[in-house]
């Protein structure tokens, strides 16, 4: 009996991988994040499974469940939103899973970010104006941020900022990032990324509390902000350029002297 955390994506149901598709089609027992994966996506799961939406249920309930398939020698499709190394909380539900000698494996899905950013038909890292993505959050009622993982500390002018779980925090983005970046730095608010009313707000980082508050945005919204958001903007990089030659294009010979 194996247990599979399997990243659904960002909530469009073509948008989860086919290995994610496939073991949610086979499992008998299908657990899934009802609040972010919708119900459409579970809808494969075999005849007589047991389709669970664990979003009223608390982590001690949802090992029971676990432990009941167990039990029963039934494998589990535990479905989580986007892919679950990133917020997924799958961490503590692991370390149970490990107490009790269950075995377990992961399926990466696409994550709300890349999904956002194909949708924006934007790259995140352009040559020579942005080449790091930081992937972070703010705290409000969630977990305390670590010590060095404010946004002051993990800012810098070029650097492509993916704020998560942080639509109530706008204020406090403004005030930490715009010493760093300056107001007129274009951001993206993304609400609800791939699903049927998904909204994408492009707008600048002095304007983003604004922004939020007339969309009425207060959740599952991801901010990005940084110079790579620039429509057509950066430098050609190195790879296709003619003068740039390694294994699978080397340099092309010359012609031969008679």
């Amino acid at each position: 009996m194996t247990v599979y955390f399997i990243g659904a994506g960002p909530g469009s149901p073509d948008l989860i991988t086919v290995r994610g598709q496939n073991l949610i089609r086979t499992c008998p027992v299908c657990l899934y994040a009802g609040s972010l994966v919708p119900g459409e996506l579970v809808s494969s799961a075999p005849d007589g499974a047991a389709v669970v939406d664990t979003a009223p249920l608390t982590l001690d309930e949802i090992i029971s469940l676990i432990r009941k398939a167990h039990a029963a020698s039934q494998d589990v499709a535990r479905v989580h939103s986007g892919d679950p190394s990133l917020y997924g909380a799958i961490n503590e539900q692991i370390r149970r899973l490990d107490a009790l000698g269950i075995t377990y494996q992961i399926v990466p899905g696409v994550p709300a970010f890349a999904a956002t950013a194909a949708a924006l038909g934007n790259e995140l890292t352009i040559p020579t104006l942005a080449q790091s993505v930081v992937l972070t959050r703010t705290a409000r009622k969630a977990t305390a941020m670590p010590p060095g993982e404010s946004l002051t500390e993990l800012a810098a002018p070029g650097r492509t900022m993916v704020i998560h779980l942080s639509a109530r925090n706008t204020r406090q983005i403004e005030r930490e990032l715009m010493p760093i970046y300056g107001p007129e730095c274009p951001v993206v608010i993304a609400y609800r990324v791939s699903w049927p009313d998904q909204r994408m707000i492009r707008s600048t980082l002095g304007r983003l509390h604004q922004e939020v508050r007339r969309a009425r945005i207060t959740r599952t919204a991801l901010i990005i902000i940084g110079p790579a958001l620039k429509t057509h903007s950066g430098k050609d990089s190195r790879l296709y350029d003619p003068d740039h030659h390694y294994i699978l294009r080397p340099p092309k010979s010359g012609p031969r002297k008679s």
